[in-house]
């Protein structure tokens, strides 16, 4: 069905919020928020996908007796340890930012969507837990035993990340409750959990912090590889995270199709500011490139009938316009159409550079030697990154001016107290410390001996790496 116009669903939240924060001071809350989530979910997406790669090449080392493979799983745990560190501050500053920037949304619909933040906070000790024991333990348990204390690391990783998108989720489609004179009332917090929302967008996410993680560890490899490193082990490191940030990106494009469909059914404004569709209209042309000017798109590349039938599957099918809504209930058009071009023509270029590999592979059972390769495989994590944070650019600012899709305005929401542009400050601050810091200590594992320091660590010591 199609959906409604936001502003039918308007709920009114408390008068003390009526008020709101100054202009500048909402500008500050949503400039900090952006900053803390952008940095985080590279973060968080390295959380989820590399615990899994780092067990693969612990299994294949174990299975075919190549010491490559152990010496990668070693090193990728190294890595894994001080980036679930960082990440655990930057979610920690996440938890406390949602309460103080937000009061609006949590301090009245908190009870709605409580739950997952609960399950997501169980998720993370036991991925804390099991991660201490699998750094430490090498040599203190069996290959089998200590390859299985990973599992829990990967299963909560993967938990945690869709516990916290299934609460994202809900602000795109908020069901689980019913207001009434603008109280909450008649609160269902696992039906607002699994919203209409969370099926398509928690495993879009889980596949881009797959793509993410596998195509960003494999860029590192193929730095040293350009450098001259053509060895077995860096060969292996570009080819096993590669593998399966690769297999991920096919049906990741499928999903991708899913998720734009779910938003042409349920946020028509969202996809005509993707689009570029200031007009309602039948036979809707896809947009490539162009800039929204004067209430047009312009400049654009026009697929004829494209969009009606990608959204509909009818290519006479009527596209909802941004002309359905006053301009002050409409997003930034050029943000969001320019975010979804660059996403799915990233995600386009991944999924050719992962054919690439698949078919040099099939014929020659083999990885392609040029330097062409290696270079496009060298920036695949930029892109990675690039693509998963211009996705959530089209998410959340597609959603504006909705904190909670049709239900609270973001203006609405804010913490009505001044000077937030003092708090912004300080947050910019502790990310650039914390980047800076994070970047010092990899590399400095990076260019350590490419051995693992314990003493207990016999089964690589002995290993060298050109």
């Amino acid at each position: 069905m199609r959906g409604r116009n936001p502003g039918e669903r308007h709920v009114t939240v408390m008068g003390w919020l009526a008020a709101g924060a100054t202009p500048g001071d909402l500008v500050a809350a949503r400039t900090q928020m952006a900053v803390s989530l952008g940095w985080h979910i590279v973060l968080a997406c390295l959380g989820v996908g590399m615990p899994a790669i780092t067990l693969i090449a612990e299994w294949r080392g174990h299975r075919t007796g190549d010491a490559n493979y152990r010496l990668l799983a070693r090193r990728w745990g190294r890595a894994m340890g001080v980036l679930f560190a960082v990440g655990a501050v930057s979610g920690t500053i996440l938890s406390f930012e949602m309460g103080l920037l937000w009061p609006g949304m949590m301090g009245v619909y908190g009870q709605v969507i409580g739950l997952p933040f609960s399950l997501e906070g169980i998720a993370f000790f036991i991925e804390a837990i099991f991660l201490g024991l699998y750094l430490y333990a090498w040599d203190r348990l069996s290959p089998v035993k200590h390859l299985l204390s990973g599992v829990p690391i990967v299963v909560a990783g993967v938990l945690s990340a869709f516990f916290v998108v299934t609460a994202n989720a809900w602000m795109q489609a908020p069901v689980g409750f019913r207001a009434v004179n603008g109280r909450i009332v008649e609160v269902h917090p696992w039906r607002a959990m699994f919203n209409p929302s969370f099926p398509s967008q928690t495993v879009h996410m889980i596949l881009a912090a797959f793509m993410v993680a596998g195509f960003g560890i494999a860029s590192v490899y193929a730095v040293a590889m350009l450098r001259g490193r053509r060895d077995r082990y860096h060969r292996l490191g570009l080819l096993l995270p590669f593998t399966v940030a690769a297999v991920v990106a096919l049906p990741q494009v499928v999903v991708g199709d899913w998720a734009a469909r779910f938003v042409a059914d349920h946020q028509p404004i969202k996809l005509a500011a993707m689009e570029g569709v200031f007009e309602t209209a039948r036979g809707v042309p896809l947009h490539i490139a162009g800039v929204a000017v004067d209430g047009e798109l312009r400049y654009a590349i026009g697929i004829p009938d494209g969009l009606s039938l990608l959204a509909y599957a009818d290519p006479h099918a009527e596209v909802v316009g941004l002309d359905t809504v006053p301009p002050e209930a409409r997003p930034p058009v050029n943000i969001v159409h320019w975010g979804f071009q660059v996403m799915v023509g990233l995600g386009f270029a991944m999924l050719l550079l992962a054919l690439w590999l698949g078919l040099y592979w099939w014929r020659r059972r083999d990885m392609p030697r040029t330097r062409w390769f290696l270079l496009a495989t060298s920036v695949s994590g930029a892109a990675a990154v690039g693509a998963l944070e211009s996705g959530w650019a089209v998410t959340e600012v597609g959603r504006q001016p909705w904190i909670v899709y049709g239900v609270l305005r973001t203006a609405d929401a804010v913490n009505p107290a001044p000077g937030l542009v003092w708090g912004a400050a300080l947050v910019g601050i502790v990310y650039a410390v914390l980047t800076v810091a994070s970047v010092y200590v990899l590399r400095r594992m990076a260019r350590d001996k490419p051995v693992p320091i314990a003493p207990q660590e016999q089964d690589v010591t002995g290993f060298t790496v050109v």
